[in-house]
């Protein structure tokens, strides 16, 4: 399978993005860019997703992904816009299999220790913990590095800048996703300058 853990190695925290606007996609990445966050998670939930990815997959310095793969249309529609890695909210063998076709590193999500062996058995080695914060957060990642000590995470759902901290400092998290780089407040109002700040705290998050 396509690993996707080399995503982790340009920052500490992956923003999960949702584009109401077109026009806002281009200065969007921009800004995160400036502020030294490349990796971008655009997710599928709006209708101008598909081409917000592909605008923002030409901005120099961003590595653009689609979150929210559903289904194998998703992963074609994703790899045809541009996308260089993808994100699931869970797993199944049908998308394992559209990403492989595509060639589409693949990011998926799970919740639980049945679905990290499902996961862990099909050559995934990097999960998504979603949504991370209900489903248990930090004391299920430490849990889970007991009978996983091979599998890596990336959390994601319910976390702030103030607890990312937590969830960074445990040996079997490599990055974070999260929200709080792209408040609507901020884009309704185009306050480019405010993200770029937010994107450069989230940076220096490693070494918190």
């Amino acid at each position: 399978m396509l690993e996707t853990l080399s995503l982790a190695s340009h920052g500490p925290v992956i923003p999960v993005i949702v584009i109401q606007r077109l026009e806002d996609a281009v200065p969007l990445a921009e800004a995160l860019v400036a502020g030294g966050v490349k990796v971008l998670e655009v997710t599928l939930r709006t209708p101008v997703a598909l081409q917000a990815m592909e605008a923002m997959a030409k901005v120099p310095g961003a590595i653009v992904g689609a979150g929210t793969l559903r289904t194998p249309q998703d992963v074609a529609n994703a790899k045809n816009a541009g996308c260089q890695f993808g994100v699931s909210p869970g797993y199944t063998d049908a998308l394992a299999a559209a990403c492989e076709r595509e060639g589409l590193p693949l990011l998926p999500g799970v919740s639980t220790a049945s679905e990290v062996m499902q996961a862990n058995a099909a050559g995934f080695g990097f999960l998504k913990l979603f949504p991370a914060v209900a489903v248990g957060g930090v004391n299920l990642l430490k849990a889970l590095a007991g009978p996983f000590p091979d599998v890596a995470f990336c959390p994601t759902g319910g976390i702030s800048p103030e607890t990312a901290p937590q969830f960074l400092k445990l040996p079997n998290v490599r990055v974070c996703g999260g929200s709080w780089l792209t408040p609507q407040d901020a884009l309704d109002a185009k306050d480019w300058a405010r993200i770029t700040r937010l994107a450069a705290d989230a940076a220096a998050l490693r070494g918190a």
